[in-house]
């Protein structure tokens, strides 16, 4: 009889558990302040935990390299990714993703000094080029005769182009004007047109596809109601004049 009662205390207690640990989702991010920041209070951060909240989750974060992100997402060691492009599901099988974009992101270069992009990636051909590894949209577009560098984190893609070692780096524009304030490498030149804007959205390890929809459905109603457009404010519209697209 004892043995009895204690299975069925612990039959009673295993929902619960589960229940409670399925109410908070870690997600990688990739992006720097005014986007991400280590504290979570982003403008990336803050509409991701509001999407969450308001289909009952708690969101956490965290930042691993590019490409270990993907793989531990992939392999449900983390819980999803924050902000990447379309279509890596396609290369990640195990991965959803959440249909109504999170943001746009301008991706271009940052250079010592004046090149023009005008013909996009193919002005790049002749360069030494350095993204960080994982970066898709740099891996698949940046042409093959380029001399390219990979690096593991953006602090050490800007300090490759401090110390003259690429012609040219690839990043994120908004993480891009941050991290040139905080270091001071105020005669960096942004390199124009941007090489591509994209949508970016949240992706979701499969086990977690019933919340897709759903989350979704947030997103959009945050869009319509206002608060997604007073985070714009909040965060993104002091760095305004630096990009034309990337709130949309």
């Amino acid at each position: 009889m004892r043995k009895l009662n204690t299975l069925i205390l612990v039959l009673m207690i295993l929902p619960i558990s589960i229940e409670a640990k399925e109410r908070t989702i870690t997600l990688n991010v990739t992006g720097q302040p005014p986007l991400n920041t280590t504290e979570q209070t982003g403008f990336m951060d803050d509409v991701a935990k509001e999407a969450f909240r308001r289909i009952g989750i708690q969101l956490k974060t965290v930042r691993l390299p590019a490409e270990r992100g993907l793989v531990n997402a992939n392999r449900g060691i983390v819980d999803g990714e924050m902000s990447r492009v379309k279509g890596l599901d396609n290369l990640y099988k195990n991965l959803v993703r959440v249909p109504e974009k999170i943001m746009d992101w301008e991706f271009v270069g940052f250079s010592n000094s004046s090149i023009s992009l005008q013909n996009g990636w193919s002005d790049l051909s002749a360069m030494s080029v350095s993204h960080i590894n994982g970066w898709k949209i740099f891996e698949k577009n940046v042409p093959a005769t380029a001399e390219i560098t990979k690096t593991s984190n953006a602090n050490s893609l800007f300090n490759l182009l401090r110390r003259n070692r690429a012609d040219i780096i690839l990043y994120e524009q908004w993480g891009g004007h941050y991290l040139l304030h905080e270091m001071k490498m105020n005669s960096v030149e942004i390199c124009k047109p941007p090489l591509a804007v994209k949508e970016m959205f949240i992706y979701l390890h499969e086990k977690y596809e019933v919340l897709v929809p759903k989350l979704a459905r947030a997103l959009g109603t945050m869009k319509k109601d206002g608060s997604y457009k007073k985070l714009v404010n909040k965060h993104l519209m002091p760095y305004d004049d630096h990009s034309s697209s990337s709130h949309k």
